[in-house]
Parts: C-alpha cells; sequence; structure tokens
C-alpha cells in the first residue's frame, strides 16, 4: 500500500460531492473540473497533513472555496463586462454573419501554410494589433527582422489566398504608413 493510496480512496468516495460543490460555485462543468483538479493537485502534495485534521472532506470544501475566490479575483482584474461586441478582425473586414465565419476559415487555413515565424509577426502585428517593437520584444528578434517577416507573410498570404488579398494589407506599407495615407 502506497501513500497515496488513502488519497484515491478519499477521492473516490467524495469526489461527486465535491464536483457538485464546483459545479455551484463556477456554473460550467469544464470550470468546475478545472477548479476541482487545482484543488485535488494541491491537496496531494500535503495529504498526510490533510489526514492529520481528521476532517479531511471540509479541509478539501475549504480549499474548494478558496481557489474559486482566488480565481474570481483575477478573472474580475482582467476581464471588464462591456455592452459593445468585442471587435472580430481587422478593420474593414466583415463582423459577423456567415461571410465573415467563411473569410475566417479561409484567413485561418492561409495562416496556417506560413512558417512559424511569419506567422507570429502576422498575428501580433494585425490580430493582436502590436507596434514593430512590441512584437520584436515579444519575439526576441530587431524591428527590421519583424518588418522584413512581416513583409514575406503578406506577399505570401496574397498569393495563398488571391480572392482574399484586397483584405491583407499591402507588405510594402506599414499600418502606420497606412493609417496616414
Amino acid at each position: 500500500m502506497d501513500r497515496y493510496d488513502s488519497f484515491r480512496e478519499f477521492v473516490t468516495a467524495h469526489q461527486q460531492s465535491l464536483m457538485r460543490t464546483s459545479y455551484l460555485l463556477t456554473g460550467d462543468a469544464h470550470l468546475a473540473e478545472d477548479l476541482l483538479q487545482s484543488v485535488l493537485l494541491k491537496i496531494v502534495g500535503r495529504w498526510q497533513r490533510v489526514l492529520r485534521t481528521e476532517r479531511p472532506e471540509a479541509y478539501t470544501r475549504k480549499a474548494l472555496l478558496h481557489e474559486y475566490v482566488s480565481w474570481r479575483r483575477r478573472l474580475s482584474s482582467r476581464e471588464l463586462p462591456s455592452a459593445d461586441l468585442p471587435d472580430l478582425g481587422p478593420p474593414g473586414w466583415p463582423g459577423s454573419g456567415e461571410d465573415a465565419t467563411v473569410v475566417r476559415v479561409m484567413v485561418r487555413e492561409a495562416l496556417m501554410r506560413l512558417p512559424p515565424r511569419q506567422r507570429a509577426v502576422i498575428v501580433l502585428r494585425f490580430f493582436e494589433d502590436r507596434t514593430e517593437r512590441e512584437t520584436a520584444e515579444l519575439l526576441g528578434c530587431s524591428i527590421g527582422t519583424v518588418k522584413s517577416q512581416g513583409h514575406h507573410a503578406l506577399t505570401r498570404l496574397r498569393a495563398l489566398a488571391p480572392h482574399l488579398a484586397p483584405r491583407f494589407p499591402d507588405p510594402d506599407f506599414s499600418p502606420e504608413q497606412e493609417a496616414r495615407r
């Protein structure tokens, strides 16, 4: 019998009850599973101490509640409610409907055919709206590399998806230059 047998028995005996509590806290089955798994991972490392509390289920529920509050606190500092829908793509792209879905699928397929560094430059520059300097810092390269990789990527995207070419920025102009035109 190894030191984790009693932990396995505990999880088997209380998993449904703990999962129900987790679900009631999160309101989402997948988040509930993540929350419970996170707590169980923390508890398994100190299982012998938890057993000495004589109430491992109560200890686990308390840990579940603390972890949930911690998650909510982290989420509330990052997410802000808004009445406006988020931007679904670069300016000028369709925002909703069947056409937008088709365009997004075609753009995704074209992006997947780019080499990783070129794809990263396009995503950072045009989908995350990062500057050349920010992109260079994130990728650990020079601004010149960002410019050349972006140019090659846009040229390749225009060749891969000619029917979408008007939607891709001109590879000879940066977004800053295009904004001034």
